[in-house]
């Protein structure tokens, strides 16, 4: 075989060369440039598009932010809630000599606003102090030069912000117009092939502009504070050989978000709408063979479209696909195993071919099983018009299991007479799946609890950009607490997720939406608007791409929809489960259940088996409901905790753990509707038919900061009246929005750091692993003679507490907390804090907790010291605060700088701490910096493309020697 041109792969066979299909990575040399809002308040009109003059923090559907500089007083901007701080972003085009400000606001209200003036967007500068609304025309006087003008207002219940008209006023009080901005660039709009995009970043995919921030504070935190919405565009050239003959191009995008919209050459080749669905473009009648082509693609994040961090950008691979003008289809090998016995399993292979030949008579398929290298079975014959279905027998197959996830490969082949036309290889597994009504879910014939978290798609300081190390990490740690299923929630992973849970033995249940027709949570352009004319494509591609993996055990239709409760719109789950049944029917269709009517009221015959999410209060009448239809716990706990912190007293009130905007580590808080993790095992125990359960969620995430998640949170428990006199002062003055960017849900952090929760989860999950945990550390000089409550994590059934080599006494499970052991009553003295645990009477594990000396040290440490120059492999290294006997020292916040050395650059950085706003993708790839959050931060490295050899990474401090760690690439 050969490469030809931009990558034609060829086979030889007989005395011809065929062209096959080929399949080359499209990442690599990007222009890319943002448009519309950008961070710090501005906005930048698209190249060859009328100027945007006004964007908003908020706006309601209804009333944009444009309606306020229309000339209109009819029409208005209305911010889209009552909180404070609502700001409106007037931009003239260029910088004006201001003499005033004209503002119509809808009413006088007495609400407070204030102006402030700006020449670049960045800087700013009060033109108009606070004031109350008390005219509703205001006309202000204010000398001084800006292109930028913003009026932010504070909210209320009975009156949220609301503006009318907003006017310049120049010297003589007249209205300025604004003038077209300049953007240093030729008129033609970016898909036009000369488009000048001289000025515009170099950057490779997958990308994610959004997590490069900065996090700003007028940024609502359900989306982590993070400037995710607003226009990208990317463009790249690529050369196409002249030879090119009768053979088919496609781009294939893997997810971008979102809306994409695909131009080549300057012609619009396709687009998308759901930013999570992967598609295919063809692109072979917009090229020109033998010269430079362009690509240039579009997406705009629309505001109120979710409710957590989406993710910006082209953030998953683009391929580039060349086949033969008869080819497999995309997608077209479909694998089943019918039957399978210990002696042998019987495999079904159904192959599409997509094929504008004449001759398709001549063709044959031909179909092997590999093991390894190692033919297993065979077989071959002539399509039936597009297709061909085979039954092939492996002899004593090697299932697939958790501990032990076997795969196979297919290898499936087009000839035409003796020449072979076109190749592919799908890797699939032999195992049976069943969801039983009494025994719950079953592999290959025996009862696996699914001991499941839920994940959403971020990688933390990587944010949605997919590396596929740092899934498989994320993996591991899960796996680590004896994780052996996963949830994705709530849409269609990236595809390297699903390879990574078929290769380590991961069970999923794939879920497709999280909003169906109706409108969900306010998010006026959530997927309800494009449902009618998408909904079928998203699930044609989502079925085709992932229905040969092992791993996958149900496919989730939709997650806590409104539809659950709406008996006139039941059709719409049934029809979803129509179309999933049109291309896969050896998996049970579900959906996520926050609403318990759903189990009787008609809904749950849309689906197979049962997800119900919460509300243990109705786990009895739901399997009543429910007595022949399978059921898991789709969604449980939601516990929330931050890494290292703890509130005294320890209180066991769900509610009252949440101080300075952190959630105590006692594993005793939860929201309102959720529970601690000892009530929800309870609940588990007591109705066993439930298949297992899905804990929100494995790793923390960005955005969903509850308790903190409103603009008005009701969580401020700070327990000093000064501190919280203080903090409420700090929150009207950032608009009555809570700085937490990141949730508090993980039983690991954003970093993968674990919680204590992580060792309770375990000693469940992995009841035979002998360990320990104590919790909380025991540096608390303060508490000298106070009561520090004790909570021991362990496999074990009892356990006996020493505090410097006193004995606290003897604690047994059950007695009277089933899930943990607890101390209620220790008054703290600085020392060493041991447990000894027995099993069955017998020894069985030991844990300490020593109170450490003061920081005196760092140490830096990678998880790999060699990692692949493939431009894309990672290492992810931890930063440690250590005292003088190398004991992590628990309270530390500690400024640390970072620099790389050698082929290596910096991709991320976090510490865990859900209210620290240092930019996590760093604007220079050899210099950062961070604050080490109760002991630990993160450093995410990566390699540079082609380039091996050795690097390092040297952190310093003000209080230390310098750390350094060596990484090399091969």
């Amino acid at each position: 075989m050969k490469k030809l041109g931009f990558g034609l792969l060829f086979i030889l066979a007989g005395s011809s060369a065929i062209a096959a299909t080929l399949r080359e990575s499209f990442d690599y040399d990007w222009k890319f440039a943002r448009f519309g809002k950008l961070p710090g308040g501005s906005v930048l009109a698209e190249p060859g598009t009328p100027p945007v003059t006004a964007i908003a923090s908020s706006e309601e559907a209804a009333n944009p932010a444009k309606n306020a500089v229309d000339g209109d007083p009819q029409s208005r901007w209305c911010a889209a809630s009552d909180a404070k701080g609502q700001w409106l972003n007037y931009d003239l085009g260029a910088v004006a000599t201001l003499g005033g400000f004209l503002i119509h606001w809808e009413k006088a209200n007495g609400n407070s606003f204030k102006v402030e003036v700006s020449q670049d967007a960045q800087q700013w500068q009060q033109a108009i102090a606070p004031r109350p609304i008390d005219e509703e025309k205001l006309t202000l006087t204010y000398q001084g030069r800006a292109r930028y003008i913003r009026v932010t207002a504070d909210g209320s219940t009975a009156n949220w912000a609301s503006i009318r008209e907003l006017k310049a006023l120049n010297l003589k009080q007249q209205p300025i117009t604004p003038r077209a901005p300049d953007n240093g660039n030729t008129p033609t709009k970016p898909q036009d092939p000369a488009f000048n995009d001289s000025a515009w970043r170099a950057l490779d995919l997958p990308h994610d502009w959004a997590i490069e921030g900065p996090f700003d504070m007028a940024i609502e935190n359900e989306t982590g504070k993070l400037p995710w919405e607003g226009i990208g565009w990317y463009r790249k050239t690529f050369d196409v050989p002249a030879d090119l003959g009768d053979r088919r191009l496609f781009l294939d995008f893997e997810g971008a978000m979102s809306q994409p919209q695909i131009y080549v050459n300057g012609r619009l080749a396709g687009e998308w709408a759901y930013g999570y669905s992967s598609f295919r473009i063809e692109i072979t009648s917009f090229v020109k063979p033998g010269e430079k082509n362009s690509v240039a693609v579009r997406l705009e994040n629309l505001p109120q479209s979710t409710r957590w961090y989406p993710g910006a950008g082209i953030y998953r691979h683009v391929y580039l696909s060349t086949t033969p003008a008869t080819a497999i289809a995309h997608h077209g090998v479909y694998i089943t195993t019918p039957k399978i016995s210990d002696t042998a399993a019987t495999v079904q292979v159904e192959t599409t071919i997509d094929h504008a030949a004449t001759d398709a008579t001549a063709l044959r398929i031909s179909e092997e099983i590999l093991d390894g290298d190692q033919v297993v079975a065979s077989a071959s014959g002539k399509p039936n018009g597009k297709s061909l279905i085979s039954t092939l027998a492996v002899k004593q197959p090697k299932r697939w299991e958790i501990g032990s996830p076997h795969l196979y490969t297919v290898r499936t082949r087009i000839h035409r007479g003796d020449d072979l036309i076109d190749e592919k290889l799908t890797r699939f597994g032999i195992r049976e799946i069943a969801w039983d009504a009494q025994q719950g879910f079953l592999l290959n014939g025996h009862k696996v609890v699914l001991k499941g978290v839920c994940q959403h798609h971020d990688l933390g300081p990587l944010g949605a950009a997919v590396h596929t190390r740092a899934l498989e990490r994320q993996i591991e740690i899960l796996m680590q607490m004896g994780v052996n299923s996963i949830r994705t929630s709530h849409n269609p992973p990236a595809p390297e997720f699903l390879d990574l849970c078929d290769r380590m033995g991961i069970l999923v249940i794939n879920e497709l939406f999280d909003i169906w027709k109706l409108q969900k949570y306010g998010k006026t352009n959530g997927y309800n608007i494009f449902w009618d004319d998408w909904h079928e494509k998203d699930v044609h591609n989502f079925m085709l791409r992932d229905r040969n993996h092992p791993s996958i055990i149900a496919w989730s239709t939709g997650n806590e929809i409104p539809e659950l409760g709406r008996t006139d719109m039941h059709w719409v789950p049934a029809r979803l489960r129509e179309l999933i049944r049109k291309y896969d029917t050896t998996r049970p269709v579900t959906a996520g259940s926050n609403n318990p009517s759903a189990a009787h009221n008609g809904f749950q015959k849309t689906i197979d088996v049962y997800g119900a999410n919460y509300h243990l209060e109705a786990y009895k009448n739901t399997l009543a409901s429910l007595s022949d239809m399978a059921i898991y716990a789709s969604e449980t706990s939601s516990a929330v905790s931050t890494r290292g912190e703890y509130f005294f007293p320890a209180s066991w009130d769900k509610s009252q753990g949440f101080f300075d905007f952190q959630v105590s580590s006692y594993d005793l808080y939860a929201p309102g509707w959720a529970n601690r993790p000892d009530l929800q095992f309870e609940a588990l125990d007591k109705h066993p038919r439930f298949a297992g359960e899905y804990v929100w969620t494995g790793f923390d995430y960005i955005g969903e900061p509850t308790p903190y998640n409103q603009d008005q949170t009701n969580a401020l428990n700070f327990r000093n009246p000064e501190e919280r006199e203080k903090a409420m002062k700090q929150l009207r003055e950032l608009g009555n929005r809570a700085p937490s960017r990141s949730s508090y849900f993980g039983i690991v952090d954003l970093c993968g750091f674990k919680k204590d929760r992580f060792y309770l989860y375990q000693s469940r999950w992995l009841p035979d692993k002998p360990m320990a945990h104590i919790l909380p550390h025991w540096n608390w000089p303060e508490r000298v003679g106070q009561n520090v409550p004790v909570h021991v994590y362990t496999t074990g059934d009892q356990a006996e507490l020493f505090l410097n080599g006193k004995s606290l006494g003897i604690r047994k499970k059950g007695e009277p907390h089933a899930y943990r052991l607890v101390w209620e009553e220790v008054i703290y003295q600085p020392g060493e804090l041991k447990v000894v645990v027995t099993r069955e009477n017998k020894p069985w594990a030991t844990a300490k907790q020593m109170t450490t000396g003061a920081v005196a040290t760092l140490e830096v440490t990678a998880d790999r010291s060699e990692i692949a120059a493939d431009g894309s492999d990672l290492s992810y290294l931890t930063i440690r605060a250590l005292d003088k006997d190398g004991h992590l020292v628990p309270r530390t916040r500690l400024p640390v700088a970072i620099t790389a050395t050698g082929p290596l650059d910096i991709l991320g950085i976090c510490n865990g701490d859900p209210t620290d706003h240092t930019t996590m993708k760093p604007a220079d790839p050899v210099k950062a910096s961070i604050q080490v959050f109760n002991g630990l931060a993160q450093i995410v490295i990566r390699s540079r493309r082609h380039q091996a050899g050795s690097g390092s990474i040297c952190v310093t401090s003000t209080q230390t020697n310098p750390a350094k760690v060596k990484i090399t690439t091969l």
